[in-house]
């Protein structure tokens, strides 16, 4: 099994919830001296977090982990989809000025383009990928659950304040770090791949 891992993101967040699914397995997450500006132009979370693997593996030479994960809701046509992070920006459903944090403009966004909709279903989705040149392998992990009328809760990031996991009545940003990691996304796809880095070896 791997001893170590490259993480490639530039997000504190998304880096400190991965390595503390991490922290139980004996794997060592390296954080980058920087990060790389890598295009995520890709059509799908996969070929996003293909692309962000490859370009950390050829600038460091270590096995690297990426992740890409957005928020899917079918009664938006699939939006956010691949532009989570960025939704305010695109022009689909109309353009969203940021007056806090990009967070707070895609929940404002998605909100506004969510009111009067009595289909409310969504889920976030995470693919992670290990890659380390002549070889990788890939996991997704996925969430269901429900889009509310309203933020709740300071905890999480992302959407995690308008999202409510099947099975609870809270919202992921009103769950304990513990509990979103057992429903999450994330965590389902980094608990995938590391049952199957129990039978791989490296090196």
């Amino acid at each position: 099994m791997l001893d170590r891992v490259l993480l490639a993101t530039a997000n504190p967040k998304k880096a400190q919830e991965i390595i503390r699914l991490l922290s139980s397995s004996g794997i060592e997450v390296i954080l980058p001296d920087r990060s790389l500006q890598v295009e995520e132009g890709g059509c799908s979370f996969l070929e996003n977090a293909y692309l962000k693997a490859r370009a950390y593996w050829e600038r460091y030479g270590i096995p690297t982990l990426a992740d890409d994960s957005g928020l899917v809701v079918p009664s938006l046509e699939g939006y956010p989809g691949v532009f989570s992070s960025r939704f305010y920006q695109i022009e689909w459903g109309g353009r969203e000025e940021v007056t806090e944090t990009e967070d707070e403009a895609n929940i404002r966004k998605l909100l506004r383009l969510m009111e009067g909709k009595e289909d409310r279903r969504a889920y976030f989705v995470a693919y992670v990928v290990l890659y380390a040149g002549d070889w990788g392998v890939w996991t997704e992990g996925r969430c269901w659950g429900s889009i509310t009328t309203e933020r709740r809760g300071n905890r999480g990031f992302g959407y995690d304040p308008v999202f409510v996991p099947e099975g609870d009545h809270r919202t992921m940003a009103e769950l304990s770090p513990e509990e979103k990691d057992s429903v999450s996304h994330r965590g389902k796809a980094l608990r995938k791949l590391l049952h199957i880095l129990k039978y791989f070896t490296y090196g």
